[in-house]
């Protein structure tokens, strides 16, 4: 499925690399696990082969869907509902972030982004969205072929 040097993103904790797939006995079971270092955090993470699939664990992004997302994300409507309270909103948000797939980070930065040029965002929306930028900025640092302009449409 993946192998050693693959950029991957693990939702909730950004990109990483794939450094290597040890065996490991824990608790008396024999596994494979996926050592894989995180940028954003400098930590090391390791899962087992079998829970690769459940973690949404991708590769990440390539340079083809990123124009895609650049636009999306420059002339996007937002799909926020200002009618949702900053709870329901917050949950909304945090839900995007959990599928980890890049469309639906950008939605969550692109959104309080927005909001935050009208009015201040609360501190919990405020952590979120500092969150979900570094996740995603984490992720396009990975992408072959970006350039540093591209990464700084998202700011």
């Amino acid at each position: 499925m993946f192998e050693v040097g693959d950029n991957i993103v693990y939702p909730m904790h950004g990109a990483g690399i794939i450094e290597a797939i040890e065996e490991k006995e824990i608790s008396g079971e024999k596994q494979q696990y996926y050592v894989i270092s995180m940028s954003v955090s400098n930590m090391q993470l390791m899962i087992p082969e079998s829970k690769i699939l459940r973690s949404n664990l991708r590769p990440v992004t390539d340079i083809a869907a990123l124009k895609s997302l650049i636009h999306h994300f420059e002339h996007g409507l937002s799909e926020s509902d200002r009618s949702l309270s900053w709870k329901q909103r917050y949950k909304v948000n945090t839900d995007k972030i959990k599928t980890g797939k890049i469309q639906e980070g950008a939605e969550v930065v692109r959104d309080l982004k927005r909001m935050k040029k009208e009015k201040a965002l609360n501190s919990s929306e405020k952590k979120l969205f500092d969150n979900a930028y570094e996740l995603l900025i984490s992720e396009l640092k990975l992408i072959n072929g970006i350039t540093e302009n591209q990464i700084k449409s998202f700011s």
